[in-house]
């Protein structure tokens, strides 16, 4: 299993968790705790690297 960095940060306007993973595009999510922003950004970061996959965009 490869590792991957997230930046997250606290938005208090929207009282969420935002995370994103740099270098992959559109591996961004919130969550109302750290770990549904961990669980969220686990989901989000599989989706894009299958599509990335799939358009031949990675190996």
């Amino acid at each position: 299993m490869k590792t991957f960095t997230a930046y997250i940060e606290w938005d208090p306007e929207t009282k969420l968790y935002v995370g994103m993973v740099p270098g992959i595009p559109g591996a961004h999510t919130q969550g109302a705790s750290l770990d549904e922003l961990h669980k969220n950004l686990k989901e989000v970061l599989e989706l894009c690297l299958e599509e990335a996959r799939e358009t031949n965009e990675i190996g």
